[in-house]
């Protein structure tokens, strides 16, 4: 999801919840305690140099149970981050203090905003000598097919 993305969401919304990948909603106390700009320089094991920007946010539980984030509030520190980060369309990435801290992509199913697994990949995949995986055949779809088969006379 998008900075511009989330904006639009918050402004029709009353309230905020996010969902874990488990389908638990992270407790209704939490805090962004940052909005910011991540940039990574680096080097992929093809050789190639890449840059990369998302924005971050971290989500927090505190013990302060009687207070509560609303939509409005968050667009005032996602726009004020804007101005004073320079911030861009990115996509954003959340940041929130599993068995340790963890990283996720941002969704939205409707009803509240998702965190979504992520993945590692390997960018070079042509350089690195990394083989194709083979494609998977059930061989009892090669009967259907024609293949030899003990009465058919080809063996």
């Amino acid at each position: 999801m998008k900075l511009s993305e989330i904006k639009e969401i918050l402004k029709k919304e009353s309230a905020i919840a996010f969902e874990l990948p488990n389908g638990e909603l992270v407790p209704s106390h939490f805090h962004v305690t940052e909005v910011g700009k991540v940039s990574k320089h680096f080097i992929d094991c093809g050789g190639t140099v890449r840059k990369e920007e998302k924005i971050n946010f971290q989500l927090w539980n505190a013990d302060d149970y009687d207070h509560r984030l609303h939509p409005e509030k968050l667009v005032h520190i996602i726009e004020l981050s804007e101005k004073t980060l320079e911030l861009s369309d990115l996509e954003i990435e959340v940041e929130y203090q599993g068995n340790t801290i963890e990283t996720y992509g941002l969704g939205y199913n409707g009803k509240h905003f998702t965190l979504t697994t992520t993945e590692t990949d390997c960018l070079a995949k042509d350089k690195c000598g990394i083989p194709e995986e083979k494609p998977r055949i059930r061989l009892s779809t090669l009967q259907a097919q024609g293949s030899c088969d003990p009465n058919g006379g080809c063996c």
